[in-house]
C-alpha cells in the first residue's frame, strides 16, 4: 500500500501561484511514477501532469502546459506541482496519484494509478 498526502491549496487570485505538495509512505516511492489529477463540481476527473519515476520525463494537460511544473524530490518522497498564472477555470480539487513502474502511454487515464490522495482544494478567484 502506499499513502498519498496533500497539501498546499488554498484560495488565490487570478494570475497568482500556488505550490502543492504530494507526501508518499508506505512502499519505495522511486518505484511510483506520480501525477496530478484535479476535479472541478460537476465534471469528472481530468489529468493535470505526470513524472516518472526518476523524474526524467514529464507530461502535461494542454490547458496547463507552460503555467504548471510537475516535480519530484525521491529522497523526501514527495511529488509537486507548482501552479503560475492561475486562473478561474483551474479551481478544482487536486488529487496526486501513484503508479507503479514504467509510464504507460494512457498516463492520462484516472483508471491507470492505484493509489490517491485525499485531495486539496484550489480556488482561484476572478
Amino acid at each position: 500500500q502506499v499513502q498519498l498526502v496533500e497539501s498546499g491549496g488554498g484560495l488565490v487570485q487570478a494570475g497568482g501561484s500556488l505550490g502543492l505538495s504530494c507526501a508518499a509512505s508506505g512502499r519505495t516511492f522511486s518505484n511510483y511514477a506520480m501525477g496530478w489529477f484535479r476535479q472541478a463540481p460537476g465534471k469528472e476527473r481530468e489529468f493535470v501532469a505526470t513524472i516518472t519515476t526518476s523524474g526524467a520525463f514529464t507530461y502535461y494537460a494542454e490547458s496547463v502546459k507552460g503555467r504548471f511544473t510537475i516535480s519530484r524530490d525521491n529522497a523526501k518522497s514527495t511529488v509537486y506541482l507548482q501552479m503560475n498564472s492561475l486562473k478561474p477555470e483551474d479551481t478544482a480539487v487536486y488529487y496526486c496519484a501513484a503508479v507503479a513502474g514504467l509510464l504507460s502511454s494512457d498516463y492520462d487515464l484516472p483508471s491507470l494509478y492505484d493509489y490517491w490522495g485525499q485531495g486539496t482544494q484550489v480556488t482561484v478567484s476572478s
